[in-house]
Parts: structure tokens; C-alpha cells; sequence
């Protein structure tokens, strides 16, 4: 089963300001200006008074099966395990100052289809982040 994992891609990251694009198939969604609209998801709130995602990076390595990859103030990448054929999916996100919103990637390292498991990670993340928030 160790196969399913893939090989950590190389260009994640933030590039130009943004964090890198979904690939053509539909195996990602992200919150980023210029994402194919059935990949589109919206962006995390920011919590009033935050300046880093230290708070987010607390949520998530709670999480079962992810594990913090790179934290820093302005940048999160985190991977999350399936719990039965164990593949990986890379997860950023991005402080936007500008827009005062967590931008948020989530991709498929293998296959083509992803059956809606980014999405749902990201609404999941979404509200518990939220529910936090409060």
C-alpha cells in the first residue's frame, strides 16, 4: 500500500502571490482568482485580529492521519491520509493581507478523480474553523 502515497510534488507553495493552480483533472479545488468554476471553493474567513495561521495549523494537526508539513506565518501546507488505501493529498493555505481571507488548495497527489474528497475536507476544515473562530 505504501504506492498510494505519491511522491511529494515539488512546486507547492506560494508562487507569485498565489498559491500553485489546480491541474486539469479534477482532483483539486481551490479558493484562488482564475479556478475553473466546478473546482472553485471560497476562501477561509480570517478571524479579526489574526496575523498568521499558527491558530489553523493548531486545528489541523489534531486532525487523524494529517500531519503539519510547513507552517509558516503566512503559509500552511499540511497532508492528509485516507484512513483505507492511505493516499495523500496535499493541502495549503495562503494569508491573503490584502484580502484579509485564508486562501485554501486541496489536491490529489494520484488519480484522476477524487469523488468529491477535496471539497469535502475543505467545508469540513471550513467549519470547524468557524466553529472555532467564534
Amino acid at each position: 500500500m505504501a504506492g498510494c502515497t505519491g511522491t511529494r510534488p515539488r512546486d507547492l507553495g506560494v508562487a507569485a502571490g498565489v498559491l500553485r493552480a489546480c491541474p486539469g483533472t479534477p482532483n483539486c479545488v481551490s479558493s484562488e482568482a482564475g479556478t475553473p468554476a466546478d473546482r472553485l471553493v471560497a476562501p477561509l474567513p480570517a478571524p479579526a485580529g489574526a496575523t498568521d495561521l499558527s491558530r489553523l495549523a493548531e486545528l489541523l494537526a489534531a486532525w487523524p492521519r494529517t500531519t503539519v508539513v510547513l507552517q509558516r506565518a503566512d503559509y500552511l501546507h499540511v497532508e492528509s491520509t485516507s484512513r483505507l488505501l492511505r493516499f495523500v493529498d496535499d493541502v495549503e493555505f495562503r494569508y491573503d493581507t490584502a484580502a484579509k481571507v485564508i486562501q485554501v488548495r486541496s489536491a490529489s497527489r494520484l488519480g484522476r478523480k477524487d469523488f468529491g474528497v477535496n471539497r469535502d475536507r475543505v467545508e469540513r476544515i471550513r467549519s470547524e474553523w468557524a466553529a472555532r473562530s467564534k
